[in-house]
């Protein structure tokens, strides 16, 4: 089943301009985030942005990208602008990756791709559990309701997805914006006007539950922080400064044991 793997980036964000192509450990964070693409073996990995630098710093770094519209409302339109420029028509499933995650976790994806490729649902996406209070009232943490409990073998539908809620109904969890398409999904979704809750609530899968595009939800292990403010591109860069460190640390061990 072939998949392309696309990436929607800008940098005129409204928190923090400019992020994709703040660097760790020298390379953009955009770059990261197409390296970790490539890791996951999935299909090809593209950049879809509407800004020439982001192309130039992304094919610096050995990867493709494609410049699309200025216009775009959403990433999920810019995506689907990408695909029409590619001109492929082998494809059946699209992957949808946020451009501000550099430590989005490889297994995580394979297994929202896995649950794809073997179930003939339309739209599917990631969620985490919820560790703490103050992961529940945070508004830029967006949550999911769904119909089952999630766990590692389970991929239930979404009942909705909210920032605010006023209980904790049963089967919450921390939505991850990474999706997984059917191609004529993708083209459905973006036929569509903008949705009066989508608008509302600026949560562009709501889109999608308005127009009966179900969303099935997959388990992440893992909930990696996107870089939105300078806090977070501060504390992301230090994880990954650290791992880095390690890593490096742990190979320059392992030559000196092998030369002596």
């Amino acid at each position: 089943m072939k998949t392309l793997i696309i990436i929607p980036s800008r940098l005129s964000a409204t928190r923090l301009p400019g992020k994709p192509l703040l660097k760790i450990n020298g390379l953009s964070i955009i770059s990261h985030v197409f390296k970790k693409a490539e890791e996951t073996n999935i299909g090809e990995v593209f950049v879809a942005t509407q800004d020439q630098a982001i192309i130039d710093d992304v094919k610096k770094n050995g990867g493709q990208a494609i410049l699309t519209n200025k216009n775009h409302k959403t990433g999920t339109d810019r995506i689907n602008e990408a695909i029409q420029k590619l001109g492929r028509t082998d494809v059946e499933l699209v992957m949808n990756l946020q451009g501000d995650e550099p430590l989005m976790n490889v297994a995580d994806i394979q297994k929202l791709h896995a649950q794809m490729v073997k179930t003939k649902f339309e739209l599917g996406t990631l969620a985490s559990n919820i560790i703490d209070q103050e992961s529940y009232d945070n508004l830029d943490v967006v949550k999911v309701i769904t119909k089952e409990s999630l766990d590692n073998s389970q991929f239930p539908e979404a009942i909705n997805f909210a920032r605010k809620l006023n209980d904790k109904p049963k089967n919450i969890y921390k939505h991850l914006g990474i999706y997984c398409y059917r191609l004529n999904t993708l083209e459905k979704f973006v036929s569509f006007n903008q949705s009066v809750n989508e608008i509302k609530y600026k949560l562009e899968q709501l889109r999608a539950l308005d127009n009966e595009i179900k969303i099935n939800v997959a388990f992440a292990e893992s909930s990696p922080i996107g870089v939105d403010t300078k806090e977070d591109f501060v504390a992301i860069k230090k994880i990954m400064e650290y791992k880095s460190k390690w890593i490096k640390y742990i190979f320059k061990e392992l030559l000196e044991h092998i030369h002596t």
